[in-house]
């Protein structure tokens, strides 16, 4: 159908950049969990700046969306998806501080184990947004997304549950419970973002 106006169809562009950017993220966290704190400061300046990114794209997307008159998907949608997206990155930077500030001498199995969830939905969040302007095979990744966040679920259980079977120390508890909490919050706003992609998917049929 003619348009006397055109739609703005660079919100998936940025979307796809705020995606690439939470991948990169989530690669580091990974790296972090693998060398132990002999790169922590190193791998958290990274992430700093990677969460910088992630604002600074958030900011676009936001300012694009206030001059646009019409819009590819509706709304409310761009900036839930936004928003969504910029929280992902902001938890995987929060795992880091966490384990830098704390001190953190060497990551558990458990620790590693959910980084490499966290890697794994930041892939399918890429696979899901790079779909989404052509809503093709977009629904198989948010399923992923939300399986993968269930296998964070019950990682994070049994690692905070074996802190305190296992005595270790109170400090040492305190600690790794925040960390293990703040890496599932971080699968949990990937879910976040599966289900605003799902949703526009879904409206779009």
């Amino acid at each position: 159908m003619f348009r006397l106006i055109p739609r703005e169809e660079k919100f998936f562009e940025f979307f796809e950049k705020a995606a690439s950017n939470i991948l990169e993220g989530a690669r580091v966290l990974v790296q972090m969990t693998e060398e132990g704190n002999v790169n922590f400061q190193e791998r958290w300046k990274r992430l700093e700046e990677l969460e910088h990114v992630g604002d600074k794209i958030t900011h676009q997307i936001i300012r694009k969306l206030n001059r646009t008159f019409i819009t590819p998907i509706d709304r409310e949608d761009i900036h839930s998806l936004a928003v969504a997206l910029d929280d992902v990155m902001d938890l995987i930077e929060a795992s880091a501080v966490r384990m830098t500030l704390y001190k953190i001498k060497q990551p558990t199995e458990e620790a590693g184990k959910l980084a490499m969830v966290i890697l794994k939905s930041a892939e399918e969040i890429v696979k899901a947004v790079s779909n989404l302007e052509r809503m093709d095979d977009v629904m198989e990744h948010c399923i992923e997304i939300n399986r993968l966040e269930n296998m964070a679920d019950e990682i994070s259980r049994e690692a905070i549950a074996d802190l305190f079977d296992k005595g270790h120390d109170p400090m040492d508890v305190i600690k790794w419970k925040e960390i293990y909490e703040t890496m599932e919050m971080t699968t949990d706003a990937c879910e976040d973002v599966a289900n605003i992609v799902e949703s526009v998917a879904l409206k779009s049929t």
